[in-house]
């Protein structure tokens, strides 16, 4: 997932901007001609896709490419977009009128730019192809703004929990854990049998290894209640979740004093290691250690979070979906783009050479049935525990601040208690979605 990194000013000057533009839904029906394999000769349609997802990228397109002029006559132009600088870009191109006809956007983009009216909503058509019981949950709850879906669900990773079957073969772990209370059983296990080996460390500057386990104990993040968001993560329930994760490091021994600086990539430079028992992973990470490190991959596991009582907790599904710019004048053509690339075969291809999964549930569940033990732990994970952020453009401001990762480190650091640092947590996010609002 990237994050938005914008504030309130900018989409406030974007939506004086849009507000300004007399050509509103530029694209309709009267404009261009529609319907399956309409004849769009001549046509060009523009595309933004970020670049590094798809390492074969270049020739994934040009298939595309081919098939797409087959089937309307028009010819595609795909541009690749470093990621790192694409939110200004679409900020720019957005206030000056010069957006493409589709792009690849980041999950948490999507209600942003939804939000100054620079999206399509995409809600008819999906209808309309049967497509709106078959969308991954998860990436359809995110690309939802005010009760349109103006994202179309494309790819996605979760997170689930990779483990050394090694060490969990020497400290007597013969499944992998599906509660708290195996986990726990499985941390004092592999300290017992494995002192130098670190369980399951507790890393402060990731916000994603936190969200299951307050998932896992029914609690939320944030709620919307009308046009409004408050903040619940200082709930009984949230802060039970926060207290059982922070207290794995702080009284059971299952993490490093360091790892409270620790972010994901830290986590897994030190997995690598081979002397750490378990972590948090991204169903792209098992790809990487297969290259890094064969020797390790050969002792891979992996399983879905554990919820609190023996479900499938929440993770975070990030990823990106494929929207419409209310400025294309080729909207229909540009529908049918997105539908060739979010369904079927080219889904099913990028899905397969990126390492993600499909926006298509139909065909998460055929690469689950398919797939190898530890890309159905991801797959489980997915379809059974994949949880959207806050749909509001304000919880990027919240992600920006760091706001999560903070409370995490003051409470590893012994500076508040869970709760202390809950309310911390929640008065600063309440600030944020007030100010939003205003």
């Amino acid at each position: 997932m990237k994050r938005p990194i914008t504030g309130v000013a900018a989409v406030s000057a974007l939506a004086l901007t849009l507000a300004a533009c007399s050509s509103g839904g530029g694209g309709t029906d009267e404009e261009t001609p529609g319907g399956d394999g309409a004849d769009y000769a001549g046509e060009t349609l523009t595309v933004w896709v970020m670049e590094g997802t798809n390492p074969d990228s270049d020739a994934f397109f040009d298939e595309v490419g081919a098939a797409f002029e087959e089937k309307t006559g028009a010819t595609l132009d795909v541009q690749m977009q470093p990621w790192a600088s694409a939110h200004d870009k679409f900020i720019t191109s957005i206030a000056g009128g010069t957006v493409p006809d589709v792009a690849e956007v980041g999950t948490t983009w999507t209600p942003e730019f939804a939000e100054v009216g620079a999206l399509v909503d995409l809600t008819d058509r999906i209808a309309e192809a049967g497509l709106d019981g078959d969308l991954v949950g998860g990436l359809q709850e995110a690309g939802t703004y005010d009760g349109g879906l103006y994202g179309m669900p494309w790819y996605a990773g979760v997170r689930a929990m990779i483990y050394n079957t090694e060490i969990f073969e020497a400290a007597g772990i013969t499944e992998p854990p599906t509660s708290w209370d195996d986990l726990l059983a499985a941390v004092e296990a592999i300290k017992t049998s494995q002192p130098d080996v670190i369980p399951f460390p507790v890393s402060g500057d990731s916000q994603y290894g936190l969200y299951p386990w307050v998932w896992g104990a029914g609690g939320e993040l944030a709620e919307q209640d009308g046009d409004t968001w408050a903040s619940t993560i200082a709930s009984p329930e949230a802060v039970e979740g926060i207290e059982f994760y922070t207290d794995l490091a702080l009284e059971h021994g299952s993490s490093t004093a360091a790892a409270t600086t620790w972010n994901e990539a830290n986590a897994l430079e030190a997995f690598q290691q081979g002397d750490v028992g378990m972590i948090v992973s991204g169903s792209w990470t098992p790809a990487k250690i297969e290259q890094d490190n064969p020797e390790l991959f050969a002792k891979l596991g992996a399983f879905p979070f554990p919820g609190k009582d023996g479900d499938v907790a929440g993770s975070f599904l990030g990823g990106s979906h494929l929207g419409i710019f209310e400025e294309s004048d080729n909207q229909d053509l540009a529908w049918e783009f997105v539908q060739m690339m979010s369904t079927g075969e080219f889904a099913q291809k990028w899905a397969e050479q990126s390492g993600y999964f499909s926006g298509q549930a139909s065909l998460v569940e055929a690469q689950s049935e398919a797939a190898d033990p530890l890309q159905q732990a991801f797959a489980t994970q997915m379809l059974e525990g994949g949880r959207s952020l806050p749909v509001t453009p304000a919880f990027g401001k919240v992600q920006g601040a760091k706001t999560v990762e903070t409370m995490l480190q003051s409470i590893l650091s012994g500076s508040a208690s869970a709760q202390e640092a809950a309310e911390t947590a929640a008065a600063s996010m309440d600030e944020t979605f007030a100010s939003a609002a205003g």
